[in-house]
């Protein structure tokens, strides 16, 4: 019978005759993800949650003019300070069992989720998000892709972000516009990308000793020397502020051993967003800094003002860790554009990005 077998798929009369065809496993997935319905979230964009991520982050990055007492108290929200707003209102029972949101994940066997990077694009300066200005974020998931032979696969979700705010004219007529009167609008404020990569469950999977956690991770090495860097070491404390902020319940980055016997971490992960802000922060600062070389602490325009960040693009490509020395790089290309990286303690490549900005005189035109 095997012999038979055999001859049948390698005759080529029968394979031009009997195709048979089979949808590949999860392939469903697809359509079902790209036509869940989410949540339009809405805020009022009070200055509380931007102010409190500054006075997170302050300690861990240099002194600069972006966290003078003028500057946090801007009614104007620094670019990706939309991150620590619009929190899903999901109740703690809804939560998965790691701590993660259901909104986004494909289901079982598919729990285990990672941050692999994403966008974020501000249309014109004019276009930040403003406090105390009501604001929606409407959600879809724009895409998916499965990648990994059977039983080794990845999906890959991409969802589509739009944070929509009154405009100014508006703002002085009536500061608390509707949501619906929001949602009607056209494009939004900021638009912004986030791709996730789920990982099937390991049920079977011995459980990884402190010891053995320390498993190699992709060793790739930066291109380029940095221009100015920043080393700092993320604390438990900071991923925990962090992820209170973000309302991110994720296990790894809250309980060492969770990390340790369930993911086979060595520490608590840092947050992927929070390794983006970082590196947005940091150019954010050095901006000022050279606006305060050039122009001097008297000149009329508010520090900071003369080139803003427009357009970021980043990929996390290895883990960073707690408690562990990182170091965030900022490096001006021939064209203009930032390239941005975090180094992680053995030098390799754990973040790549890039910003792209604009002076206040194309922000006018």
């Amino acid at each position: 019978m095997l012999k038979y077998l055999k001859q049948i798929s390698l005759s080529p009369t029968v394979l031009s005759h009997q195709i048979v065809t089979c949808s590949p496993p999860f392939s469903h997935l697809q359509t079902e993800l790209t036509s869940r319905r989410l949540p339009c979230l809405d805020d009022d964009c009070s200055r509380l949650p931007s102010f409190l991520l500054a006075e997170t982050l302050r300690d861990f990055l240099p002194e600069s003019p972006i966290y003078d007492n003028s500057q946090l108290q801007s009614s104007v929200l620094p670019f990706a300070h939309h991150v620590v707003y619009f929190p899903p209102p999901t109740p703690l029972s809804s939560l998965l069992p790691d701590g993660t949101e259901p909104l986004h994940s494909p289901g079982p066997p598919f729990h285990r989720r990672m941050w692999a990077g994403g966008s974020i694009n501000l249309k014109t300066y004019e276009d930040s998000l403003r406090t105390g200005v009501d604001a929606v974020c409407q959600e879809k998931i724009r895409d998916v892709t499965i990648k990994g032979r059977e039983g080794e696969e990845k999906i890959y979700v991409t969802i589509e972000r739009s944070i929509k705010q009154a405009m100014l004219p508006d703002v002085s007529e009536n500061p608390r516009k509707g949501k619906d009167f929001l949602i009607s609008r056209g494009d939004g404020n900021i638009n912004e990308l986030r791709n996730l990569v789920f990982l099937r469950d390991n049920a079977l999977r011995v459980l990884v000793s402190a010891d053995a956690s320390h498993a190699p991770t992709k060793n790739i090495k930066p291109h380029h020397q940095p221009d100015v860097s920043h080393t700092l070491i993320p604390t438990a404390a900071l991923l925990f502020r962090f992820s209170a902020l973000t309302f991110n319940a994720h296990a790894i980055h809250l309980d060492k051993e969770f990390c340790r016997e369930a993911e086979g971490h060595r520490n608590l992960l840092v947050h992927g967003p929070l390794s983006l802000i970082l590196m947005i922060e940091f150019l954010r600062g050095h901006l000022a800094n050279l606006d305060l070389i050039r122009y001097g602490i008297n000149r009329t325009a508010k520090i900071g003002e003369k080139e803003h960040i427009q357009r970021v693009e980043y990929r996390n490509i290895a883990p960073l860790y707690a408690e562990e020395e990182m170091k965030v790089c900022l490096r001006k290309t021939k064209t203009g554009e930032w390239d941005l990286w975090i180094e992680g303690v053995d030098g390799r490549l754990a973040v790549r990005a890039t910003a792209h900005t604009f002076s206040n005189a194309e922000a006018n035109n």
